[in-house]
């Protein structure tokens, strides 16, 4: 198993449209390879690594703060955005049977005035999120036209059914993660950094540091190292995108497991991810016709399949 790269150069942000010829080949690029396995890197997208690196570095100054004061913005599942905030190390099992997770992380899911953010604490915290989120939304906007073209579905098929990230009526998600440095001597049996899984939504674009960490679960059941690439961004297919898909294109697993040395082990590592979700009210059915999974919207999907994550009574379908 290998990871291709694709060059997104010619739909870059801050570019028109390329020619039908160039669009057509970016998507029979990601068709190719979104064929063979989940996983692909993107390079030249028009995000710089300077501000993915600021984001962390801002990011840092959060996570360095006393949990007391943290602990002031942890998420809550009584808020009107239920997704937006602070996570405690060990809070969230992403593998549920019995992966403990030495992680932190913020998630920034609205865009709206009313979040809370340490304003004095880290006061550059709330822009550097903000900013980079409506940079992805934008990025992601530009791959859903790709993944159409790819698909053979009509124009915006997949980009209406994403109009309302930034609101409360989407969980488009971007999230800053720490995984703090691990003592060996105190490591406990079934501690990880993070479990196997699969996202979600329709897919992943994750961001990561220098010291990479990412191992993504291959065809054959063997864990192949996805490491950082400079200049790149990692796409990855994602649960909703696989039933949309019939099955085409596979959800992969993946994990970030406890680093085999202890001078890795003694490094801390910080990723970005941008987790893109369709709106809630979005009905998510085959769109090759052959009617494998049943029409469902997106907010059911996640009612029915996370409900650990999404458990509220009732979730706004229009904004």
């Amino acid at each position: 198993m290998s990871f291709a790269i694709i060059d997104f150069g010619s739909f870059a942000l801050g570019k028109a449209q390329p020619s039908d010829n160039e669009m057509k080949r970016l998507s029979t690029e990601f068709m190719r390879e979104l064929n063979k396995n989940g996983f692909v890197y993107l390079k030249n997208i028009g995000i710089k690594e300077e501000q993915v690196f600021r984001t962390m570095d801002i990011s840092t100054k959060f996570f360095l703060l006393p949990k007391e004061t943290k602990q002031q913005y942890a998420i809550s599942n009584n808020s009107d955005i239920p997704h937006h905030g602070w996570y405690n190390l060990e809070t969230e099992r992403l593998n549920r049977e019995d992966d403990i997770e030495l992680k932190e992380a913020f998630n920034l899911s609205a865009l709206t005035s009313n979040d809370k953010w340490p304003i004095k604490e880290a006061p550059e915290f709330s822009n550097s999120m903000e900013t980079l989120f409506r940079t992805c939304q934008e990025l992601s906007i530009r791959i859903l036209k790709v993944l159409e073209l790819s698909l053979g579905v009509e124009t915006d098929f997949f980009v209406n059914k994403h109009l309302k990230m930034g609101t409360i009526t989407n969980p488009t998600t971007l999230r800053t993660l720490n995984y703090p440095p691990i003592q060996k001597s105190s490591l406990e049996a079934n501690q990880t950094r993070c479990g196997e899984h699969s996202d979600f939504g329709t897919f992943t674009l994750l961001f990561q540091d220098k010291n990479g960490g990412l191992e993504v679960k291959s065809r054959s059941g063997q864990y192949i190292i996805a490491p950082y690439i400079p200049n790149t961004v990692l796409f990855n297919v994602a649960n909703i995108l696989q039933r949309w898909t019939s099955d085409r294109w596979i959800s992969t697993k993946h994990r970030v497991p406890i680093p085999q040395t202890e001078d890795a082990m003694n490094r801390t590592r910080q990723s970005l991810a941008f987790f893109v979700h369709p709106s809630h009210d979005a009905i998510i059915a085959c769109c090759d016709g052959l009617d494998k999974h049943p029409p469902i919207s997106s907010i059911q999907y996640l009612k029915d399949n996370h409900s650990n994550l999404f458990s509220k009574e009732s979730y706004p379908t229009i904004a």
